[in-house]
């Protein structure tokens, strides 16, 4: 269904609408890494039923929690576009940078200065061995999106986010925006 294209950092991939990974229906990656070696990234669109205060010690305002991937679920990531509060971070596209100073990302959550619109926390990530992405794009399993908004990445709402982010890839993948989940419930 999809076509193929060339995976870098801060590309956006999207999943086929039918992709039989349960771990990716329906998913938006950013891409966080991408070289010889593989790739790690963020889905975008899948909110736990966990806050980061259940799964932090410390006192944290609620906030909401989403599941990067299936490696490593037991560590907490984050990717924010607010470099001007956190200061550091490793910069994936346009003003989009993952990870930083956790500890200050907290204290600026705590004190009302970092919102959902600025920073997303994942538990776990996705991650593909040498080649194992590229694989998967020429099978069909992911769009590429190399020029996307940024705003796409902190919108909260995962079916919406995944519709937009397919719809901004243009006309020729919008009609699948629209696929049900279930085509045999149809």
């Amino acid at each position: 269904m999809f076509n193929t294209h060339d995976p870098k950092q801060g590309s956006l991939l999207l999943s086929e609408p039918f992709m039989l990974d349960p771990n990716f229906e329906r998913s938006v990656v950013l891409l966080c890494e991408h070289n010889n070696d593989g790739s790690v990234g963020m889905i975008l669109n899948h909110r736990s039923q966990l806050l980061l205060s259940d799964v932090m010690d410390e006192k944290v305002v609620d906030f909401p929690l989403y599941i990067g991937g299936p490696v490593q679920n037991n560590a907490i990531f984050f990717l924010h576009r607010a470099i001007d509060k956190i200061t550091d971070g490793t910069h994936i596209y346009n003003d989009i940078y993952w990870g930083g100073d956790f500890d200050m990302a907290i204290s600026m959550i705590n004190d009302g200065y970092l919102s959902t619109d600025e920073i997303k926390f994942f538990l776990g990530y996705s991650g593909w061995a040498e080649h194992q992405l590229l694989d998967e794009i020429n099978q069909n399993s992911w769009a590429v999106h190399n020029k996307f908004s940024s705003e796409l990445t902190f919108i909260t709402d995962g079916e919406d986010l995944w519709k937009k982010a397919l719809i901004s890839l243009g006309p020729k993948y919008a009609h699948v925006a629209n696929f049900p989940k279930s085509p045999n419930l149809n």
